[in-house]
């Protein structure tokens, strides 16, 4: 997923001077950063070793709480929603929202298209159409409905949460941009103000680096996948991906330098088109429209007959089948959005404001959940479609090349090869532009414009952690996975911080003056 540059800030919030940076803050995270990228660059063998081992550790020992916890979520947000909590703003009383709902609409459009979207959009329901998820048949609506699981009500509720205590903590309470700041109800202004807000503010950028390297792993994977099926490149192996990133990493670090804002904002808006006009050609010349339309309410029916079931799978179910298929999709999944939640949250508070409670969460929650659908509909349900007929674009199972499989079987194939590199590429720069904008805020105090060697700071770790990421799970024979192993790995901290902010909201708008008025 990927969002597009910043809004511009708030003069009311925003100081004339920048605050110095935080050095509580940036120290422990590079000092992180480095042990991750000078362990993996030069002791691989160890490196990958010891991120096994963990991996099974956390999965073996808290899979049960990235579970829990995300349903737990997705409760606590329809609860609110409907509450008599709904009626508060994020913001004065009566302060009016400051982005039409249009816009509103389109900018949430924005965070939830990119990376993900582009990667998994064919793979991921063809593949548990291939091979379902333990105790399931091999069928249409579950492949879809797992999918959907995957891709709506849980990760945006997880957004939600964060956004909506952010929003609340800058924007109602004026505490400012950081999710210290949002715990002052839990633990109070002195100690968020201390070092454990500093340890909170430091587990929240961790998290966003190895979510966001996860991302750009992606991207890049892909963007190999593109080159060798067009046939720019033969082969190219790890190298290529690094060389990928690298290349990517210093049109971004370019950007940051030069603070052009209004050109990554624009280069958001230009994709945004370029995804919608790609997905639209999919559905009108693939010839499989209808089959797509009536995907969507099977999609839609089946993922609520069956969410009990899939929310409540854990490593023990299906006598103990169902632990290695979640390692790799739901519990990755869950920890993947878990440590975007800081970055997406933050850019879903900013253009929020002025919001009820209300407003937010079924804008945040249902909008991008609905377009998520529709997406899958189109890509995984063109995959399905090419099924039935016999001409199957699952390959050997490798899930980078699927989409460029599938793009083959349209007029203008080699055209639209290149436009889903192109918006790969660019959905890559403008993910690593907004999450180390985020980032950088958050080691310079919460404000919304960090300087720039912050940002290109923030930008080189998480370049260079992807690298790492991918490297390593190369000496294993599969950089996917050692992706979501280390995502996994980094999230788990962030999985109880999480669950401490829907106590910190509840908190906090159980105390505000205008709930005891509703």
């Amino acid at each position: 997923m990927s969002s597009s540059s910043q809004q511009k800030s708030d003069p009311a919030s925003t100081p004339a001077a920048k605050p110095r940076a935080d050095l509580a803050v940036i120290i422990p995270t590079t000092v992180i950063a480095l042990i991750v990228v000078v362990w993996g660059a030069f002791y691989t063998a160890s490196f990958e070793n010891a991120a096994g081992n963990a991996f099974s550790l956390v999965v073996e020992t808290v899979g049960w709480l990235f579970i829990l916890v995300s349903t737990t979520v997705v409760a606590y947000t329809i609860y609110l929603a409907f509450s008599r909590f709904g009626g508060i703003r994020l913001g004065g009383d009566n302060e009016k929202p400051e982005y039409s709902t249009k816009s509103w609409i389109a900018m949430m459009f924005a965070a939830g298209m990119g990376i993900g979207l582009m990667f998994y959009g064919v793979s991921e329901p063809l593949t548990h159409y291939q091979t379902p998820p333990p105790g399931q048949e091999q069928q249409y609506d579950v492949a879809m409905a797992t999918t959907a699981f995957h891709w709506t009500l849980h990760p945006w509720a997880m957004y939600a949460v964060v956004g909506l205590a952010l929003g609340l903590a800058a924007y109602r309470f004026k505490r400012g941009h950081l999710v210290s700041q949002a715990f002052v109800p839990l633990i109070g202004q002195k100690r968020a103000s201390g070092w454990i807000g500093k340890v909170l503010d430091v587990a929240t950028v961790v998290a966003t680096i190895f979510g966001t390297a996860a991302s750009l792993g992606l991207g890049a994977l892909q963007i190999r996948a593109g080159l060798n099926e067009t046939g720019a490149v033969d082969g190219g192996g790890i190298a290529l991906v690094v060389g990928v990133i690298v290349v990517l990493g210093l049109v971004f670090l370019a950007s940051a330098a030069s603070g052009i804002g209004n050109g990554i904002r624009i280069l958001s808006n230009i994709n945004l088109v370029l995804a919608v006009s790609l997905a639209l050609f999919v559905a009108i010349f693939s010839g499989a429209l209808f089959f797509m339309l009536d995907l969507i309410p099977t999609t839609i029916g089946t993922y609520f007959s069956d969410f009990f079931e899939m929310a409540s799978r854990t490593a023990v179910s299906e006598n103990g089948e169902a632990a290695g298929w979640l390692s790799s999709w739901t519990v990755f999944y869950w920890a993947w959005w878990i440590s975007w939640s800081p970055f997406v949250g933050m850019f879903l508070a900013r253009i929020s404001r002025g919001r009820t409670v209300r407003e937010f969460i079924i804008g945040v929650v249902l909008v991008p959940s609905t377009l998520s659908v529709i997406w899958f509909a189109i890509f995984g349900g063109f995959a399905l479609y090419l099924e039935e007929a016999g001409r199957s674009v699952f390959g050997d199972g490798s899930l980078e090349p699927q989409l460029f499989n599938l793009l083959r079987e349209l007029p203008l194939a080699p055209v639209l090869m290149v436009v889903a590199m192109l918006l790969i590429a660019v959905f890559f720069i403008t993910s690593a532009d907004s999450a180390s904008i985020v980032m950088g805020g958050m080691a310079q105090r919460g404000i919304e414009e960090p300087s720039r060697w912050i940002v290109m700071l923030m930008g080189s770790f998480t370049a260079a952690v992807a690298i790492i990421m991918l490297v390593a799970g190369d000496g294993g024979g599969d950089a996917l996975s050692s992706l979501q192993n280390m995502t996994i790995i980094a999230a788990s901290p962030f999985v109880l911080v999480l669950i401490a902010l829907c106590v910190s909201i509840h908190k906090s708008l159980s105390r505000d003056p205008a709930a005891e008025d509703a």
